[in-house]
């Protein structure tokens, strides 16, 4: 994406402490009306990798509480992966209890004001069946609510926290326009409730990941391009028998636009987490140093941070050996001096003016379009009525094209994005997937930047045949010149010749 698309650090994980020890565990992985969950006893799923359960953080800052989570069971340092009441945490514990009725929800009371809801779920379907339904934790950290024929009523993947799972949608994009997931990352260490950062589907603008600090944006990945990818991102962990291989797949179907992931078969517990200090992590649980190791996070490198290079520079992160910011071609930087010292975001200027509407456009290909962008065309424009409908509008600087058919099932859809301000947050991201052309307006190029050249060229190719020429002006008469003194040589050497005769 990056679809997106995340120095090592070890694991954000809060250490957990369980109010009321021994806990007992339910004797299967599920939850049937009447009978409750209370804090001393868990629900651990069918293969035993996750449990569900109370909670209350070790180093809370906040008044004593319990909070409903999920947490991987099978590692020493307890890390959640979802809390249910992260805005209201209990505080009656002896009362306390998670029940499912049979509308069907799930609530969690407590003993305060007349057994007060904590929390319960909400937007469950509701379906008839014979036999009541049932909550049940599944192995890939999901708890979801099922009737008796089986049909999914609720799931907490459709819920998330901080985390993102294998398995999870983190939807980018619904059929209703304006509606996305977000994972929000805790409130600190021990503050489970939301805090300042958040991650994911821009609500407002096409089809890209935003990383958030409240309203301000820290990173974000470029606007869809259409691909359907299912790519491959390999890495090395110290002290393991075999490389982790998560598989991301951006899937696209008639009602949603999600992001999903698998791992490699044999892989360790691997998450994708947004910490409170506002990065998103690659995590993997390594056994043999009991510890979370960091494998990738977001945004890195530093340039792609959001608009970091200022505008009209852009983060090329081919660039060997280190990522760093670089002007349009056309362009220089608006600073020098901060420019040369490592500050950026003053950005770049013209070297020349724009001249109007005679200005053609130069295309970069393997970019990372530009945030504040305009879509026209209405998702059936051509690439030429793309690039006639920025070419007309003389306030238009850049325009990026793109046909989002490819593996749909609703047919051909294209996408056309125009720009009239400064272009700021565009990266260089060589041949990864995704990556856009960005045709920009600069003077001495001709209309159309994917098919014509610049016009700058004949700026070099003029003087230099003019020089070619002049050269040879200067041989030719050279050689005239030389063909003469020999003529006249040869003149004299034949006069002298029949002198000497007579």
């Amino acid at each position: 994406m990056d679809w997106p698309a995340p120095p090592c650090c070890t694991t954000t994980a809060v250490l957990i402490i369980l109010i009321l020890l021994p806990l007992s565990v339910s004797a299967d992985d599920r939850l049937a009306p009447g009978k409750p969950l209370f804090p001393n006893s868990t629900i651990v799923s069918d293969g035993g990798a996750f449990t569900l359960g109370f909670f209350s953080p070790s180093n809370s800052s906040i008044p004593a509480g319990l909070y409903l989570g999920i947490w991987y069971n099978d590692v020493p340092e307890l890390t959640t992966v979802w809390v249910a009441n992260r805005e209201t945490p209990a505080t009656n514990t002896t009362t306390l209890m998670l029940s499912l009725t049979n509308t069907p929800n799930l609530v969690l009371s407590d003993g305060d004001v007349g057994g007060r809801a904590v929390w319960m779920t909400t937007n469950v379907a509701t379906v008839l069946g014979s036999s009541p339904p049932v909550a049940v934790l599944l192995n890939n950290g999901n708890l979801v609510i099922r009737s008796s024929n089986g049909t999914t009523l609720w799931q907490s993947f459709d819920h998330p926290t901080d985390t993102f799972l294998p398995g999870m949608k983190l939807r980018i994009q619904y059929n209703k326009p304006g509606t996305s997931d977000r994972l929000v990352s805790w409130k600190g260490p021990g503050d489970p409730s939301p805090g300042s950062f958040s991650y994911g589907g821009d609500p407002i603008t096409f089809l890209q990941v935003i990383l958030w600090d409240g309203e301000r944006r820290v990173s974000r990945s470029g606007p869809w391009t259409g691909y359907l990818v299912k790519s491959e991102r390999r890495y090395q962990q110290a002290n393991a028998s075999a490389d982790i291989i998560i598989y991301l797949a951006v899937v696209d179907s008639d009602e949603e636009i999600y992001i999903t992931y698998s791992l490699s078969d044999g892989a360790p517990h691997t998450r994708y987490v947004l910490t409170y200090f506002g990065e998103y992590l690659v995590q993997s649980w390594n056994s043999k140093t009991s510890t979370w190791l960091v494998l990738g996070k977001w945004p890195s490198p530093e340039c792609n941070r959001y608009g970091y290079c200022g505008a009209y520079g852009y983060c090329d992160e081919t660039a060997a050996p280190t990522p760093t910011c670089k002007c349009f071609d056309g362009f220089k930087p608006a600073n020098t001096v901060e420019w040369t010292n490592g500050r950026f975001s003053a950005g770049c200027r013209r070297k020349e003016p724009l001249q109007g509407c005679t200005d053609g456009f130069l295309a970069l290909p393997r970019m990372k379009s530009p945030d504040r962008f305009s879509i026209v065309g209405g998702g059936t424009s051509t690439f030429e009525e793309c690039a006639a409908e920025c070419n007309r509008n003389c306030s238009c600087v850049a325009y990026a094209y793109a046909n989002l058919g490819s593996g749909r099932s609703r047919g051909d859809v294209t996408r056309c994005l125009v720009w009239s301000g400064d272009l700021v947050d565009t990266g260089k991201i060589g041949e990864e997937l995704g990556s856009d052309t960005l045709n920009v307006r600069l003077v001495g190029v001709d209309y159309f930047a994917g098919k014509g050249t610049k016009r700058n060229v004949m700026k070099i190719v003029l003087p230099v045949l003019g020089s070619s020429f002049l050269v040879f002006v200067c041989i030719s008469l050279a050689w005239l010149k030389l063909k003469g003194v020999i003529t006249l040589w040869e003149q004299a050497r034949e006069k002298n010749g029949e002198n000497a005769r007579i």
